[in-house]
Order: C-alpha cells, then structure tokens, then sequence
C-alpha cells in the first residue's frame, strides 16, 4: 500500500514526561515500525477555555476563539487517526482537554466518518473505566471506528513515569497501536474495493418536539 497514514495524537496531561506521555511512547513504536506518520501535542498546560454556544463556528467553519483548537481542526482533518490520551482527575478526564475536544469536534463540519479513533487513559488506581468511557464518546458521535486493545486502554501509575512498571498496561498500549494501523489500512482497502456506506439525510429531532 503507496498511502502514508498520519495519526494526531493529543496528550491532555499537564505533564510532558508523566504516564500518558509513557503511554504514548508505547504507540510511537509501534507507528515507528509500521511507517506510520504521527504527531504528538501535549495539550495539559495550555490556556484552552470552553464552549460558550455562541454558534459562530456554523457560519465560519471554525471556532470563535482563534487558538490551538482551530489549529487541531486542520490537523484532524488531514489525519486517518486520532489518539486521545488523559490521566484521571476525580473520575474524569482533564479538564483542559475535555475544553479542547468539545470545541474541536463541535466547530468543525469535515466528515470525519472512517478515521480511526483510541483513547488512552492513566490513574493512580480507580476512574479509568469511566473515564475512557467519556473519551470514546467523541469518536462514536462521528461515525469514527474505536480502535481496541486486549483490555481495556489503561495504564496505571502516580508519579510521572510510575507506570513504566505496568508491564501489562505497556503491552495493551502496543497491541492497540497494532490494531489501529490494521484498522487503517482496512479501511483504506475498503475504500478502494467496495467503496464506503452508503448516507442518508441527516435527521434532527428534539425531545421537546
């Protein structure tokens, strides 16, 4: 296959060189080996502030608020994969990040339909489960692929680089690297063979209809 696939990562910990950012190096290898392209945002101690509904990026096509976000939005749109990575804070993701892609996937209008999605999540001990799940909503929203893994994509430790220990949690980060760029290339092939599904006009409904 001639295509060169390009992946966005983006590290929503604070911490350049904490358990997330050791996550992700799992990956990296994997994408190294494979050929993939990829690059790796550490979005934690940005000044990323949230949606205010002002509805602007409807007419403009992107968000009103002309920072990292609208430069993300070029990125993703030119990626075939996206990795989301957060450390738990009181069972959640952080908060910084959680500003950035809701105004990421919100103010942008490309299909993201068949780019492949993972997110990745560290914690001292419990909140992963949950906050993994919050993660993947943003790729299930738009018809994005969730890439998996033998288990569920955690890893575990406290201090910055704690969990390099997590032998377990290593090798789920590399399995799901693996797994995405079979997805990928998957899908790549799928375009080329048979084609994408079919759409259907988008139907908006409200409750209070």
């Amino acid at each position: 296959m001639d295509k060169k696939f390009k992946v966005l990562m983006l590290n929503g910990s604070p911490r350049e060189s904490g358990n997330i950012a050791l996550a992700f190096r799992e990956i990296e290898k994997v994408f190294e080996k494979e050929n993939v392209e990829y690059e790796n945002i550490l979005l934690g101690r940005m000044d990323i502030r949230g949606c205010i509904a002002c509805e602007t990026c409807r007419k403009n096509k992107k968000c009103v608020f002309n920072d990292i976000v609208n430069e993300l939005a070029l990125k993703f749109e030119e990626a075939d994969g996206l990795v989301i990575g957060s450390p738990v804070y009181y069972g959640s993701a952080n908060g910084t990040l959680m500003s950035a892609l809701q105004r990421l996937f919100y103010s942008t209008s490309f299909d993201k339909s068949l780019k492949v999605g993972a997110s990745v999540v560290s914690a001292r001990r419990s909140g992963c489960t949950a906050t993994f799940d919050e993660l993947n909503k943003f790729f299930t929203l738009c018809n994005m692929p969730v890439a998996t893994s033998q288990y569920w994509n955690n890893i575990y430790g406290w201090e910055p680089g704690e969990a390099e220990v997590d032998d377990e949690g290593k090798q789920v980060m590399r399995v799901l690297a693996r797994n995405m760029v079979f997805l990928m290339k998957s899908i790549e092939l799928g375009k080329q063979s048979i084609g994408v599904p079919d759409t259907e006009e988008r139907v908006w409904t409200n409750f209070t209809r």
